[in-house]
C-alpha cells in the first residue's frame, strides 16, 4: 500500500508535535514514540519530519491483509491520538481528530474512536475497520453506537412478539439459520414453550436443529417471577420440555428432536440466573442449551450492520416509509 507523500508529511508534522493539537516530541522522544509502537526506529539526527515521514512511508510499504495499511502504521495512529495527550484547548480531542481526517480522507480511510477510548482506522469505501468486523465484542465507532442505542430503546418498549419477529428473526437468518418458524403466542401451547425453531447446516453437511425460548424482560433467579421478570428455573423446564419432542420438518417429511435450544431475553440474564443455570447445565453435563441477553443481541446486530426495526429508526425516516405508497 502507498499513501501520498503529502499525506505523509501532514502525519509526520502532527507526530512531532508541529500542528496545533498534538503533542511537540524532540528527537529523543521520537525514537521513543516508535518504540511504543513495537518498532525499533531510532532518529538519527536528520530533521525531525522528514526522517519521520520516511519511516512512515517504510511502514506503509510493508506487506499485510488488503484494505489496510500495516498493524505498525494503526498503533502509530493509535498511540498519536492516545487521549492522555490532549490539549488544554481539545481535551475530547476532536479537533486533532479532524486534523488527522482531513488528511487521511485523501487516502480513502477515516480515524475515529472507538467506545473503549482508543483510535481506530475505518476503510471509507469498503466500510472494513482496523479491528475484527465480525466480533460482537470490538469497540464500536460512533454511528455503531448510535445505532445500538436506539435499538437499546426499542427493546425496552418492545413486546415479546416483536423482539421475536422484529428482531430475533431477521438476526438469525443473516447469521446463516433457515427454515426459521416463530410459533406465536396464540398457538405455544401446541409447541411445548418453542417460541421459534430454525436449522442450521454445518460446513460438513450435516444439519442441526435449534429451538429459542424468548423473554422479553429480565431473567432472575428469584424465588417468584414479576410482571416484567421471569424465573430461570421455569425456563430451564420449558426448555427441558422443547428438547424431549419433536416437530415435523416439512421439507424431509419428518419427525425430528432439537438439538439445541437458545434461551434468549430482551433484558439482562442476572448474574444469579447465570450462575444457577451454569450450575444446573455443568451437573447434568448439557452442552444442548445456550443462553443470549440484551448485551449480546445489540452487539451481534451491531456487527452484522442489520437494519434497525422501524420502531427504532429517527422519528422523520418513520413518516417517510409511512407516507410511502405500497
Amino acid at each position: 500500500m502507498r499513501f501520498k507523500n503529502r499525506t505523509l508529511d501532514a502525519i509526520a508534522i502532527m507526530i512531532c508535535g508541529d500542528a496545533p493539537y498534538f503533542v511537540y516530541r524532540s528527537s529523543y522522544y521520537l525514537t521513543q514514540f516508535f518504540q511504543d509502537c513495537e518498532t525499533e526506529y531510532q532518529h538519527d539526527g536528520t530533521t525531525r519530519k522528514i526522517w519521520v515521514s520516511g519511516v512512515l512511508s517504510e511502514i506503509i510499504a510493508m506487506p499485510w491483509q488488503q484494505n489496510f495499511p500495516h498493524k505498525f502504521f494503526l498503533t502509530v495512529i493509535e498511540n498519536l491520538m492516545d487521549r492522555s495527550d490532549a490539549a488544554s484547548d481539545d481535551k475530547d480531542r476532536q479537533n486533532a481528530l479532524k486534523t488527522l481526517n482531513s488528511e487521511l480522507e485523501r487516502e480513502g480511510f477515516e480515524a475515529y474512536y472507538g467506545n473503549n477510548g482508543k483510535c481506530y482506522l475505518r476503510n471509507i469505501s469498503t466500510n472494513t475497520l482496523s479491528v475484527d468486523n465480525d466480533n460482537p465484542h470490538r469497540p464500536f465507532t460512533p454511528v455503531e453506537i448510535e445505532r445500538r442505542s436506539r435499538l437499546l430503546v426499542y427493546l425496552e418498549s418492545a413486546s415479546e412478539d416483536e423482539l421475536i419477529s422484529e428482531v430475533l428473526l431477521p438476526l438469525y437468518r443473516h447469521l446463516g439459520f433457515y427454515r426459521i418458524t416463530a410459533a406465536g403466542h396464540k398457538d405455544k401451547q401446541l409447541e411445548y414453550g418453542k417460541d421459534v425453531w430454525m436449522k442450521f447446516t454445518l460446513p460438513t453437511q450435516h444439519v442441526l436443529y435449534f429451538g429459542i425460548q424468548a423473554k422479553k424482560g429480565k431473567l432472575d433467579a428469584s424465588g417468584a417471577s414479576k410482571s416484567s421478570t421471569s424465573n430461570v428455573a421455569e425456563i430451564y423446564q420449558q426448555v427441558l420440555m422443547m428438547l424431549g419432542h419433536e416437530i415435523f420438518d416439512p421439507e424431509i417429511g419428518k419427525r425430528v428432536l432439537v438439538d439445541h435450544a437458545i434461551i434468549v431475553a430482551g433484558g439482562e440474564i442476572t448474574k444469579a440466573a447465570r450462575n444457577w443455570l451454569g450450575g444446573k447445565l455443568d451437573a447434568l453435563k448439557r452442552s444442548q442449551i445456550l443462553f443470549m441477553d440484551k448485551e449480546d443481541i445489540l452487539n451481534l446486530y451491531v456487527v452484522t450492520n442489520l437494519p434497525l426495526p422501524a420502531g427504532a429508526l429517527p422519528q422523520e425516516k418513520q413518516s417517510i416509509s409511512d407516507d410511502m405508497p405500497f
